[in-house]
């Protein structure tokens, strides 16, 4: 019920960025863009994890081309208690992963081709136990929504301020869209759709860092995968700079990024993420706890 109306406020929200934009064009825009609003809060809702996954170029892969992963993904989905989820992986030089999906039987685990050639097979099964616990504590769908719907309003604001600067003019009336207008959206929405984002709890992170520790029995393990993911996305930079879809992933994918973007972080710190992960291995906690998991 939580996420349910996390979900509601934040389509909401999403929405009224999404009118504002067609209300700042001007008055013949605002039923066009209150059409898109809800065209997009459909396909938000029902295409998140398509759209995310397109975004990303992320292609799903069968157990015969990738038996190692589906192996490990089969295993810790069981322990569990979900489905299987679906396999992709990503063509990005930058280690990382994410998890997609509105519920758990519709679950993707999405890995870059940069993670697995940096972890070794114990780290890399302590992150896909992390991201299935994301999708076992239900919370992927409102980072999903909130990834593919900031990703459609950062779209169209590029598209107004192309159409804005190379085809339109405001008229005698005020009703066009004017060159500058556009260039403001531009610059604006994909900043307020980001900034949305960032009200997605980072609890979600220590949440799934613990429960991916139990699963998977390791937590040292997971702890110096974060280590090495933390290094690794500072040295390789991603693809293509995405902040709409950077709290999905298991660390910020801009922390290397050198600019502004790298503010806009969903992500609590590394470093206390290990330190709580490495808590937890002394104290023995991964043990005694995994029994309630599994409750």
């Amino acid at each position: 019920m939580k996420n349910q109306i996390k979900t509601i406020l934040l389509l909401g929200v999403m929405s009224a960025i999404l009118v504002s934009i067609g209300g700042a064009l001007g008055p013949g825009y605002l039923v066009l863009f209150g059409v898109l609003a809800l065209a997009m809060n459909l396909g938000a809702y029902f295409m998140s994890d398509r759209i995310v996954l397109a975004v990303h170029r992320a292609a799903e892969v069968s157990p015969f081309e990738a038996p190692g992963l589906h192996r490990m993904v089969e295993e810790l989905s069981s322990r569990a208690g979900i489905p299987k989820p679906r396999v992709y992986v990503i063509p990005d030089a930058q280690p990382n992963a994410f998890a997609t999906g509105r519920n758990p039987e519709h679950g993707v685990v999405a890995v870059t081709e940069g993670i697995m050639q940096l972890l070794s097979e114990r780290e890399l099964r302590g992150v896909l136990a992390h991201e299935i616990a994301h999708i076992k504590n239900r919370d992927i769908l409102v980072s999903t929504i909130a990834a593919a719907f900031a990703s459609g309003i950062t779209w169209v604001a590029h598209a107004v301020s192309f159409a804005g600067i190379f085809g339109g003019s405001s008229d005698d009336e005020g009703d066009g869209a004017s060159p500058l207008g556009g260039l403001a959206l531009a610059i604006v929405a994909p900043i307020a759709a980001t900034l949305v984002q960032l009200g997605i709890s980072r609890s979600r992170e220590y949440m799934a860092d613990e429960l991916g520790a139990r699963l998977s029995g390791d937590p040292e393990a997971l702890a110096s995968a974060l280590s090495k993911l933390e290094h690794g996305v500072a040295l390789v930079p991603p693809e293509a700079a995405r902040p709409a879809t950077a709290s999905l992933f298991i660390v910020n994918p801009l922390a290397g990024a050198g600019s502004v973007l790298k503010w806009f972080s969903t992500h609590p710190t590394t470093e206390e993420r290990v330190s709580r992960l490495l808590s937890m291995a002394s104290s023995g906690r991964t043990a005694r706890g995994f029994s309630s998991v599994m409750a």
